[in-house]
């Protein structure tokens, strides 16, 4: 499944502007028995708290939070089997610093309990718009 962004993905990413701030809303779905490399056992919901935990602090550090989370609960539009059981947007001062964290080699540890827990997610990197206070 998405779990980590391709290189291609990835790449994409890089060229557009580092120096506005990025939304990134996330959408994730999480499994219910990890798959640690190393066949530790957890469930795919405290993998992801750890992965919170230890990644909390690298989010912080680039200047990065998250300003809203939620659980999804019900597809009012799109496929009916596509669900989520988290779904919040990180905000951060640059996409610079977004790319700070992940390279991080704090993030970098961290990044494996996120490996572990989720069985599929969407990450939507999105810029502001002018005038946000309407539809159009």
């Amino acid at each position: 499944m998405n779990i980590d962004p391709t290189r291609p993905q990835f790449e994409a990413f890089k060229v557009l502007p580092r120096n506005r701030p990025v939304n990134m809303l996330n959408l994730v779905k999480l499994r219910e028995k990890a798959r640690y490399a190393d066949g530790r056992a957890a469930t795919g919901a405290v993998a992801y708290a750890a992965y919170g935990r230890e990644s909390k602090p690298v989010l912080a550090k680039v200047g990065g939070e998250i300003i809203w989370r939620g659980a999804p609960e019900c597809m009012l539009i799109g496929p009916e089997t596509e669900t989520w059981h988290i779904a919040f947007i990180a905000r951060y001062p640059t996409a610079g610093a977004f790319l700070a964290m992940v390279t991080d080699p704090d993030y970098q540890k961290a990044v494996i309990h996120r490996q572990a827990a989720v069985e599929d997610s969407r990450l939507i990197r999105m810029g502001d718009l002018a005038g946000g206070g309407g539809f159009g």
